[in-house]
């Protein structure tokens, strides 16, 4: 299958992507890591997008989309992809559209992560990371720790960072209003869009999303 995971920030988009890439045996293409991937290896494109975000400048939209080609070709997603994260605007959609159609294909699914922006808010601003190790995650509400602003692990201190805040994470919404949800209703026209509620645990939502896809996929 080649499906586009798309949802607001706090989704749990990379998680999902994830474990859907896994159960339905095709690589997880993440915009990160494509961006980590292409500079990490010194690739023309990898060294046009650093010189960018040295500068703090955005990356143009034809050097994400040339990074994404490129995976796509790559023999591990001939049988198909989960892009997460990738498109981002209309702009970048039409271009994959295109891309895809120059090789006689197309996608399959555009599955769209629903959550309320205020628990958007509630699971971003109340997230703890540690200072000594970034991946030990804790949440005021969640996942709080045995004692308050230390880490379980490792004994660091916990704080929030700052992006992170409910300010930041209201204008992170703001962005993806305006620039990347304008996405869904270009898929919808093509009768792509399957909506799914992100809400519950992990392990519900990538039942409901992989029932929500074999039912697309028998359509």
């Amino acid at each position: 299958m080649r499906i586009v995971l798309v949802g607001p920030p706090g989704a749990g988009k990379g998680t999902q992507a994830a474990f859907l890439a896994q159960n339905l045996s095709i690589p997880h293409i993440s915009t990160g890591d494509l961006f980590r991937a292409n500079i990490s290896q010194g690739t023309e494109l990898g060294l046009k997008a650093k010189s960018y975000m040295d500068a703090g400048n955005l990356v143009p939209d034809e050097v994400t989309i040339g990074m994404a080609k490129d995976r796509m070709a790559q023999a591990d997603a001939v049988n198909g992809f989960l892009l997460d994260g990738f498109p981002r605007n209309v702009s970048q959609a039409e271009a994959l559209d295109d891309a895809l159609k120059l090789d006689g294909q197309q996608l399959d699914a555009v599955l769209d992560l629903e959550v309320p922006e205020d628990e958007v808010v509630k699971r971003i601003a109340g997230r703890r990371i540690c200072r000594n190790d970034s991946s030990h995650v804790f949440h005021v509400s969640y996942k709080q720790p045995a004692t308050e602003g230390v880490c379980d692990v490792c004994g660091g201190e916990l704080y929030q960072r700052g992006d992170d805040t409910e300010e930041t994470v209201r204008r992170r919404l703001e962005v993806y209003h305006s620039e990347t949800e304008p996405i869904i209703d270009h898929y919808r026209a093509q009768g792509l869009v399957v909506t799914i509620s992100a809400l519950g645990s992990v392990s519900e939502v990538t039942e409901r999303a992989m029932a929500a896809l074999r039912k697309d996929d028998d359509a």
